[in-house]
């Protein structure tokens, strides 16, 4: 017996289905945006949409992970190669709530009381930099928002 058409549409609309899963970030217009692409065109759900974190005095709010020196969230001041200067830093010690550093630049941590992330210096100059997140404006606020660990 022949495929119905609705028999068709349905596995077609259950393939775009399962791409539209796919996690892929793409920059678009100061936001992050989850999309798809099909036949050469990228889709993008409107609730999907992540706006950029505000930037401070034209830079922009990352968080950098280097080789020894931990993860750092804050300001890009500057960036020499493997050298970066960050303002309004703080060093992301521990997180709870957040998967990966992948998921804390764009939605920040669950379980803030759990985290342990040390208190904001002005300026701090770091070196091997080995990766730099773009942050959502969300993800800025709710790093924002963590109590300062200390002893």
């Amino acid at each position: 017996m022949p495929e119905s058409v609705d028999s068709k549409l349905h596995q077609q609309t259950s393939y775009v289905c399962y791409i539209g899963e796919a996690n892929v970030y793409k920059i678009k217009e100061d936001r992050m945006v989850k999309v798809i692409k099909i036949d050469d065109i990228e889709y993008a759900r409107k609730e999907g949409i992540q706006e950029k974190a505000e930037k401070l005095d034209d830079m922009e709010y990352k968080i950098i992970r280097t080789y020894s020196a931990g993860v750092f969230s804050g300001y890009v001041e500057s960036r020499k190669g493997q050298e970066v200067v960050i303002r309004n830093a703080r060093r992301l010690w521990y997180w709870s709530g957040a998967s990966s550093l992948s998921q804390l630049a764009n939605e920040g941590v669950k379980n803030a009381e759990d985290c342990k992330f040390a208190q904001e210096v002005d300026k701090i100059e770091v070196l091997q930099v080995i990766e730099i997140l773009d942050c959502t404006e969300k993800a800025r606020k709710n790093i924002a928002e963590v109590q300062v660990w200390q002893q």
